[in-house]
């Protein structure tokens, strides 16, 4: 399993958020941290949301399978059939490979946070 955190430099939500996450011991998953400001797409749909953690089932990237021949993602955006940033971004693909979380609570203890975990893995 796999989590992906959109995250920006200076965010200290973020920065809690990804430290809490790093000290899970009793769950398996990979984090991958996305900075937002390293990709126009990104950073337009996820500016005033970050952090934000979505569950990944799958370890390749929904942009490597979805637009295999497209060098532009934001180019893609604009042309996307459906006009969909957050599709085109890989907020979720068909197949439901990932799918957002609920941000939690940044008063939320590493506990806590590994229970909510453990909610979503079991669905």
């Amino acid at each position: 399993m796999r989590l992906i955190l959109y995250s920006k430099p200076g965010c200290h939500l973020c920065e809690g958020l990804q430290e809490k996450l790093e000290q899970i011991q009793n769950l398996s998953f990979e984090l991958e941290i996305r900075d937002i400001t390293t990709r126009e797409d990104w950073f337009a749909a996820y500016e005033y949301e970050v952090p934000v953690l979505y569950l990944s089932n799958h370890t390749e990237k929904f942009e490597q399978r979805l637009l295999p021949f497209v060098e532009d993602v934001g180019e893609a955006i604009k042309t996307s059939p459906k006009g969909d940033a957050a599709r085109t971004v890989g907020a979720e693909d068909e197949e439901g490979s990932e799918k957002p979380l609920p941000r939690p609570s940044p008063r939320a203890s590493v506990q806590q946070l590994e229970q909510m975990l453990r909610k979503y893995l079991a669905n």
